[in-house]
């Protein structure tokens, strides 16, 4: 199984690119994990914001491979625990699907990206800064491996 991060916005600071990365690189045994960045939309007082959304919604499904299990993080999506994450991980691994994560900008999705999403995920009650929600993404993903493969890692 691989896992594709298809993420609004380029060009993030080089702190997201290195934490990114750095959980990428441990991930890489367990769960492949490739990020498709889309190209955000010009946002301001001119242009409509719902606009943007599907805008960068269509970019986002066009992203998307046939076939593949697409998860949106959203804030009205389920939260899990790490355990809960690894029990989850372990399903999609049975399904034998790859997996998408769908990551909106700051407006959020549009509604078709979450009405072609199988699930919804949300990282918690707090509104988190997108660029930020990429490395949240990957170190989950990594502490659910770690803790399927009984790797020390995750010591909660």
């Amino acid at each position: 199984m691989r896992a594709t991060l298809i993420a609004v916005g380029e060009k993030m600071p080089s702190w997201v690119t290195a934490g990114y990365n750095e959980y990428v690189k441990r991930l890489s045994h367990e769960l492949p994990l490739q990020l498709v960045e889309v190209t955000s939309k010009l946002r301001g007082r001119t242009n409509d914001a719902a606009r943007v959304i599907a805008d960068e919604g269509t970019l986002m499904l066009a992203a998307l491979a046939k076939g593949v299990n697409a998860i949106a993080l959203d804030g009205r999506g389920k939260q899990y625990s790490s355990e809960q994450l690894a029990e989850q991980l372990a399903r999609w691994r049975m399904g034998g699907r790859d997996i998408a994560f769908l990551v909106g900008g700051p407006e959020g999705l549009a509604p078709a990206v979450r009405e072609r999403a199988n699930q919804c995920w949300s990282l918690g009650p707090a509104t988190l800064p997108h660029p930020l929600v990429r490395i949240l993404i990957a170190e989950q993903l990594y502490r659910a491996a770690s803790l399927l493969g009984n790797h020390p890692y995750h010591r909660g």
